[in-house]
Formats: C-alpha cells, sequence, structure tokens
C-alpha cells in the first residue's frame, strides 16, 4: 500500500509537468522504503517508463507527440546510459545522494524562477533552432536541430543511469528554450523519451546486476500509472505557477532531506 501510494503521488506530478515524477521517484523510495539510492533507482525507472508511455499515448492520439523528435533523443539517451550506471555502482553512495540533492535543488530554483515568470526556466527566444513548418505542421529537420535533440537526449540518458531519473525535468525547460513547439507538446514528447531512455536504463540495470523486487516495484508502478492519468486530467484545470510552486517546494524538501541522510542526520545513512 505504501508503495502504491507513493507511486501515485509521483504519477501525478509527472502527468501535471512532464518532468519531476522521476526525480521524486527516488527520494519517495529512498525515504518512504527505507531502500539505498541504487536500490531504487531501478524501480523509480520502471515507473517513469511505463507511466511516461501512458501519457505519451495519450499525446499521440491528440496529435501533439513530435514522435521523430522523441526517438531521437531517446536513441541517444539510450546509448550514453550504460555510462551513467557503471558511474553510479562506481561512486560511493553518500557521492550520489549529495548529488542527487544539488540536482533537486537547482531543479527547484528553475522551477519557482519559472512561477514567477523569470527567464531562467527557458522561455523560447525569438529565433530557435528547432522550428515548426507553418505549412506541414512539422518540425523542420536541419544538422542544428538534429544536433540539439541528440545533445538534449544525451542529458537524459545520462542522468537515468547515474541517478535513476527520466530527465524531463532537462528535457522540458530545453525544449521550451531551443523550440517553438507548445507547453503540451513539450510535456508529451519528454513523456514519450522518459519512456524509452527509463526502459533502456532498466534493461542496463538488469545487465549489470540490479534487481526488481516484484512486491514493491508492480503497485508502485500501477500507483504512477493511475497518478500520470489523474495529472493529465487536472494539468487542464489548474493554474500552473501554483502547480510549479508546490513542485518546486517538494523538490526542495525532498533535497534537504537527501542531503541529511548523505550527511548521517538520518539513522541508517
Amino acid at each position: 500500500m505504501t508503495a502504491m501510494i507513493l507511486g501515485l503521488l509521483v504519477g501525478a506530478v509527472m502527468g501535471l509537468t512532464g518532468a519531476g515524477g522521476g526525480i521524486l521517484a527516488v527520494p519517495a523510495l529512498v525515504f518512504g522504503l527505507g531502500w539505498t539510492l541504487t536500490q531504487a533507482a531501478p524501480v523509480a525507472l520502471l515507473a517513469a517508463a511505463v507511466a511516461g508511455l501512458v501519457g505519451a499515448l495519450e499525446g499521440l492520439k491528440r496529435g501533439i507527440l513530435r514522435y521523430r523528435a522523441a526517438i531521437l533523443m531517446a536513441g541517444v539517451g539510450v546509448c550514453v546510459t550504460p555510462v551513467g550506471v557503471r558511474l553510479a555502482q562506481a561512486l560511493p553512495q553518500q557521492a550520489l545522494l549529495y548529488t542527487f540533492a544539488a540536482l533537486l535543488t537547482w531543479v527547484a530554483v528553475r522551477t519557482l524562477n519559472a512561477s514567477r515568470g523569470g527567464t531562467t526556466a527557458g522561455a523560447a527566444p525569438p529565433t530557435v533552432p528547432c522550428r515548426l513548418d507553418p505549412r506541414t505542421g512539422r518540425l523542420k529537420w536541419t544538422p542544428t536541430s538534429a544536433a540539439i535533440l541528440g545533445l538534449i537526449g544525451a542529458a537524459s540518458g545520462l542522468l537515468a543511469g547515474l541517478l535513476g531519473v527520466g530527465g524531463g525535468f532537462v528535457i522540458v525547460p530545453a525544449l521550451r528554450r531551443a523550440s517553438d513547439l507548445s507547453m503540451h507538446s513539450i510535456v508529451t514528447t519528454s513523456l514519450a523519451v522518459i519512456a524509452l531512455v527509463a526502459s533502456g536504463a532498466v534493461a542496463a540495470s538488469l545487465a549489470q546486476g540490479a534487481s526488481l523486487p516484484a512486491g514493491v516495484a508492480w503497485p508502485f508502478v500501477g500507483g504512477a500509472v493511475a497518478g500520470m492519468l489523474i495529472g493529465r486530467i487536472a494539468v487542464h484545470r489548474l493554474p500552473a505557477p501554483r502547480v510549479q510552486q508546490i513542485f518546486a517546494a517538494v523538490t526542495l524538501l525532498a533535497a534537504a532531506g537527501l542531503a541529511a541522510k548523505a550527511s548521517g542526520i538520518f539513522s541508517g545513512a
């Protein structure tokens, strides 16, 4: 039941933001179930993969998923993911926790700036490299646009392998800055990339000795899928700034908790 509730909360955040679900899944499992970061990462990635797939299929049905861009980003990301997995296995647990806490803090600051109308979140400049063709409604493919999308995918794959996150918190602001896609299209495309990259990261983790305890993994995944569906419905009814502020507050609390665990303040650290 605990795993299902945690998954429900994580999936709802993914559905609302297109990001954040994966980055909160690991802290949820670390604190909710007392796992280490390396134990939590494969389960968090599995939940992100399945929930992301549900959100991506909904976007595909609505015709707002940029599937070619998603496939390119995910293809590069999956190739880079094993590098992150090896780094995670080589680094000490304390270093990983501090890294995750720093990453959460960075995401929270960017999100708060976005909720206040700041520029840190990455609003698209007047001229962007990844542009829609007004005649066809599809992305114009150029060497520059392909390279940028590939770099975004590489960053997502590295973080998936290293910390067990889908990378939506990188994909969404990067696409906002580099493209003229609508926010709904960006969120849906991000979810598709998360689904593919997280699946590759799970496979890489299992190949290198990780395990997926079924008694916890599948209830967590089921909760995440239900939360994703709720989040995708609620996203059209809630004001974006309020959602961003709540997400930022939760992210800062998770960052503080991980830093405290790394420093030994919590028992069992």
